[in-house]
């Protein structure tokens, strides 16, 4: 426990010697304005214009005939004074009240015989020269302001401390990172080991600089980070600020946007001046996409805050100044929108890509976050390294958070492959639908649709091999069959994309084959081999019709600026062609679909009969069975009642049509949706690589 103490007293933060905390600076102010406040109650009180009980000048006359008025004081019309003994008045609430001291006023008319009186009396007379301004009244009236201005004193230095004053909003929010803060390095990041030897170089240059300077080499001046979310270029970026020993200086593109114009601006030539200060040093501007932007692809001209911002990071990096010994990096995932001065040779000149992990990074990088887990011996990180292709770093560590999480759920001390499961189809498809009842007529509906897809899968040959099948809802799917690839893929053949629209057509042939209809759950399919099937034809040349041309198609997101639409380069005739291509290859797709299915009728009946039953049922089962190893009448155990067989159907309200108010709503997306983008295409090495192909092809 001293432990821990001493730990948690060393890393809060200190301020500087001599310089007192801002809650200590707010207290202090806080006791000044409350003790002026008082002093002056306290002065209105003994010298306001109440200086006593007010009584009416008959009652004063009463008192003097009675001789009972002690001593008296003249200021102009104002009489004031002390009685001999206490007296008693009656209020207007009907009570009464007793006083010793009074005050009073003269008539306007005068009082000729009152100083005869007082003397008659054996009063003491005192008199004063009348006030020519009210002290007191205004000193009262200005307690509100002063109040005011206290608060508003107060809340100035409050912002000041944060930072947030009028006077420090110029200043740049780069926080910079020692050595003895930062202990991140490369050792902790896997993959992308082209990465880390280009950093590394530039690490390099900052220690030993003459290194390079003899052979007449100049280190980059901007170094950009380019990959997709979840990669890991801020941890590439922390593991530098941990090798470097020498400053950091980490700020995030958003920081430099204010309200205000010209902040941006002041703000990167203050982060920049701070950096030459303790050049070499390094800074790293995270989303720089935020605030470099292609110029004029806004609707505003060229002096709105974003593009000022942008001209002085441009200046700085590159301008008339020389800004040696200052390194910039930044990260983005947009490298497309980005203005072409910002990339140029000589500012951002050295691209770094990071790229989707692969099945050996995918391995290394679970190794790292498995260090703090307890795993069982039974989880083959390997294999699962294999079953999880397109996972970026930052997938990957969430796919082991939520096992870790499901095994405390169960309540069991290490995280078993059961978790291991359970976490990945959250991740790659969300939760489960609890409370969803589905009549038996829609179980078996989407029964025959998976079978449909696993079926094709299996049997063809260039198709992925299925991993499994389920009609578990989750999230947005009723049901899904998943494929793995053996090993990562980075071309793809024409064999492997024709077997790749036969599988996704395998659920709409199902449907067709067993009860001769077609269901909204074959939308996401449907649109998903549309896409393919234009691909292959407009980019990739794997028609007939255009073996050896790319007719190419919009590429990127349109943004505000641009033209919102792109001319075709190809005429209207072409473009019918191009539809009967893509038409062709749809229905060649379906017919070997169909086929296929047609062919494994008794497999397809088997297995839809196990998905009702049990509702998964694994790759290797759907392969033996296929492969004639399990015979149909086996695979199906008789392990329930037959009141617990028919009890999904049962457990909650049927809904209509098998879809409760969210699925109604995306009634199409929602059933049966085994073949969505997301499931088939980026989680199983799909699109993403796909977009790899594609580029290489390019290239």
């Amino acid at each position: 426990m001293a432990e821990q103490d001493k730990n948690t007293s060393e890393n809060r933060p200190r301020l500087p010697s001599g310089q007192d905390s801002g809650p200590n600076r707010g207290r202090l102010l806080i006791w000044i304005v409350a003790g002026t406040l008082a002093a002056l109650w306290a002065w209105s009180s003994i010298y306001g214009p109440q200086g006593g009980s007010q009584i009416s000048y008959s009652e004063f006359r009463s008192q003097l005939q009675a001789g009972n008025v002690e001593r008296v004081t003249v200021e102009g019309d104002k009489l004031t004074g002390a009685l001999a003994s206490p007296a008693q008045r009656a209020t207007q609430q009907g009570d009464s009240t007793r006083y010793s001291n009074f005050t009073t006023y003269v008539p306007s008319f005068g009082d000729e015989q009152l100083m005869n009186r007082l003397e008659a009396n054996g009063v003491e007379v005192v008199t004063q020269p009348e006030s020519q301004f009210p002290w007191g009244l205004l000193l009262i009236g200005l307690l509100p302001v002063l109040l005011i201005f206290g608060i508003g004193y107060l809340f100035l230095r409050r912002m000041q401390s944060q930072g947030q004053g009028l006077f420090s909003v110029r200043k740049s929010k780069a926080k910079m990172y020692d050595r003895e803060e930062e202990d991140t390095t490369f050792d902790d990041v896997a993959g992308n080991e082209g990465a880390k030897i280009e950093l590394q170089e530039i690490i390099k240059f900052l220690k030993e600089p003459e290194r390079f300077e003899r052979l007449g080499g100049k280190v980059p001046k901007g170094v950009l980070l380019v990959g997709p979310p979840g990669t890991g270029k801020t941890l590439m970026a922390r593991a530098v600020a941990g090798e470097a020993g020498v400053p950091f200086f980490s700020v995030s593109g958003s920081d430099f946007m204010e309200m205000f114009v010209g902040v941006g601006a002041a703000r990167v030539r203050d982060m920049f001046e701070q950096a030459k200060e303790d050049a070499p040093s390094i800074i790293f501007i995270d989303e720089l996409d935020s605030i470099g932007r292609q110029r004029g692809a806004g609707l505003g001209g060229g002096h709105d805050e974003r593009e000022q911002t942008l001209n002085q990071m441009l200046a700085e990096l590159d301008g008339f100044e020389k800004n040696e010994g200052v390194i910039v990096m930044a990260a983005t995932n947009r490298p497309d929108i980005l203005d072409p001065a910002l990339t140029r040779p000589g500012r951002f000149d050295r691209q770094v890509t990071v790229n989707l992990p692969m099945a050996k990074a995918r391995k290394a990088i679970l190794k790292i976050h498995a260090t703090n887990k307890p795993i069982s011996d039974e989880i083959d990180l390997e294999r699962l390294a294999r079953n999880t292709p397109g996972f970026s770093g930052a997938d990957l560590e969430n796919l082991l958070n939520e096992a870790a999480l499901l095994a405390g759920r169960e309540g069991r001390d290490e995280i078993v492959t059961a978790d291991i499961e359970e976490a990945r189809d959250k991740v790659l498809m969300g939760l489960k639908r609890e409370g969803l009842a589905l009549t038996d007529e829609e179980r078996k509906l989407l029964a025959y649709h998976e079978a449909g897809h696993a079926i094709v899968a299996a049997a063809l040959q260039h198709a992925d091999p299925v991993h499994k099948v389920t009609i578990v809802p989750r999230g947005k799917a009723m049901g899904v069959t998943q494929q793995m690839p053996e090993e990562d893929k980075y071309l793809y053949r024409r064999e492997y994309m024709l077997d790749r629209l036969a599988v996704v057509m395998g659920g709409r042939a199902a449907e067709d084959l067993i009860f001769d209809t077609a269901t909204s759950g074959a939308e996401n399919d449907l649109k998903q081999v549309r896409k393919m099937a234009r691909k292959m034809v407009l980019d990739w040349g794997m028609s007939d019709a255009f073996e050896n041309i790319a007719l190419g198609g919009q590429n990127g997101q349109v943004f505000l600026g641009e033209e919102l639409s792109k001319s075709r380069e190809y005429s209207e005739e072409t473009a019918r062609e191009v539809d009967v291509a893509v038409r062709q290859i749809l229905d060649d797709a379906f017919q070997r679909a169909m086929d296929t299915i047609t062919e494994h009728h008794d497999q397809l009946d088997a297995l839809a009969d196990e998905l009702i039953k049990h509702e998964e049922v694994s790759g290797e089962r759907v392969l033996a069975l296929l492969k004639g190893e399990i015979a149909p009448s086996e695979l199906v155990p008789d392990e329930q009642p037959a009141e617990e067989q028919d009890a999904p159907a049962d457990t909650a309200e049927t809904i209509e049509n098998g879809q409760d108010d969210e699925t109604a709503a995306h009634a199409p997306a929602d059933a049966s949706v085994a073949s969505t983008d997301e499931e088939h295409t980026e989680s199983e090495n799909g699109q993403r690589e796909l977009d790899s192909a594609k580029r290489s092809d390019d290239s």
